[in-house]
């Protein structure tokens, strides 16, 4: 198997993740611009730095894609063949789409760029995804709500050069394929217009009319169960299932997230497919890998309909787990001091946690701290002060420094 086969695909909300995902080992990063796309709480990107963005990933061998996938309006149709044009100018692999007319004037103002149909579009068989073929798609991304075996179906009934993506990490939205009109009900902020206000992870109560005051939780115990925070999506440990069943990009869900978050899980899923790719059948995920995921801020983590309706998809309180913290970031390395920025407050002794640009995570002791003054410290309290660091293991640039809470 060639590595060029498999694609691990990250999120980009704005200019620091897309540059973080391509060094932490993203094959293809996907990322919006201030128009259509479906996540409005990102910074996304202006054509500046659209530009910036595309010639950062494509001078590294990484494809950009950009999110067309908001159903629009009448009175945004207009504004489409610009925002087409000028993504086709600079040099734009691919535009994720879900709606029809997009799709085809698409295909009229940058006939260069491949289309991809976004998830949205609610892809669940094979004559749906052949429909798109047949408009000109290079790419469905399947709905979320399907099994392994039914995607390996699909994949045996499909064209061969009609690439399956699927996510295969993040946040789970509680309604199919991401089509959803409670927060645009509730707060008149429009999903579909990437502007979900998320009130799925609200906690609601119960009112009985006649008991004013008295409001009754609704809660996950030994009785009963929320109806809508979904728990987080991991298959850091299912690479072979998917990748035998037809997937070819594997996609991370994600642009409202941190670079750090970008990072981490980027460099874990692209770690765990190339160590697939090298030890075929004796492949065994590396428990390092596995413990990557739980670094970053997370729901209670499952594998979503992948293995059929599993109970965990629709329950849970809804609550983040976060073990770790960043403390600093290594801005230079190779002497005997590592030059680091702070993000969190350490202390001289303690043990950290360091995740290279795409290597393995490994401990260090912080031997000792020097302000930017020469000054010896015990603690770091000032936030993005500069500092020189003395470990035992010198740490390379670009590396994320952690510290397991207590």
């Amino acid at each position: 198997m060639e590595k060029k086969k498999y694609e691990v695909l990250s999120p980009a909300g704005d200019l620091e993740c897309l540059i973080s995902a391509v060094n932490f080992g993203a094959d293809a990063v996907y990322l919006a611009g201030e128009q259509f796309g479906m996540r409005t709480a990102s910074k996304n990107f202006n054509d500046e730095n659209l530009a910036k963005g595309i010639e950062y990933a494509h001078g590294r061998g990484v494809k950009v894609y950009i999110t067309c996938n908001t159903l629009p309006r009448n009175s945004e149709i207009d504004q489409l063949p610009r925002f087409l044009e000028t993504a086709q100018a600079l040099n734009a692999d691919a535009f994720i789409i879900a709606d029809l007319g997009v799709m085809e004037l698409a295909k009229k103002y940058a006939p260069k760029v491949e289309r991809h149909v976004s998830t949205q579009a609610g892809i669940v068989n094979y004559a749906t995804a052949n429909a798109f073929y047949n408009m000109g798609a290079s790419r469905v991304v399947l709905a979320r709500e399907l099994s392994v075996r039914e995607i390996a179906e699909i994949r045996s009934k499909i064209p061969d050069d009609l690439e399956i993506e699927v996510f295969v990490h993040g946040a789970m939205c509680v309604s199919f394929s991401g089509r959803c009109l409670i927060s645009s009900y509730m707060t008149g902020r429009d999903a579909n217009h990437g502007d979900c206000a998320q009130p799925c992870r609200w906690k609601y109560h119960l009112y009985e009319e006649n008991r004013q005051g008295q409001y009754f939780p609704v809660e996950e115990n030994d009785k009963g169960t929320f109806l809508y925070n979904s728990r987080d999506l991991c298959m850091i440990e299912h690479i072979p299932e998917l990748l035998e069943a037809g997937v070819t990009s594997l996609k991370i869900e994600g642009r409202a997230k941190s670079a750090y978050y970008t990072s981490v899980i980027t460099n874990a899923y692209s770690n765990a497919v190339k160590d697939y790719i090298r030890m075929g059948d004796n492949y065994t995920l590396a428990p390092w890998i596995r413990e990557e995921v739980g670094k970053v801020s997370h729901r209670e983590y499952n594998t979503g309909f992948f293995f059929g309706k599993e109970p965990g998809q629709v329950t849970g309180n809804g609550g983040y787990i976060r073990d770790y913290d960043v403390v600093a970031m290594c801005e230079e390395s190779g002497g005997e001091y590592n030059v680091i920025t702070q993000r969190n407050k350490f202390y001289s002794g303690d043990t950290l946690d360091i995740l290279p640009p795409g290597g393995k995570s490994f401990e260090v002791t912080a031997i000792e701290i020097k302000n930017q003054f020469g000054e010896i410290v015990e603690s770091t309290p000032h936030a993005m002060e500069k500092l020189y660091l003395k470990t035992n293991v010198e740490i390379p640039k670009g590396s994320y420094l952690r510290k397991k809470r207590v």
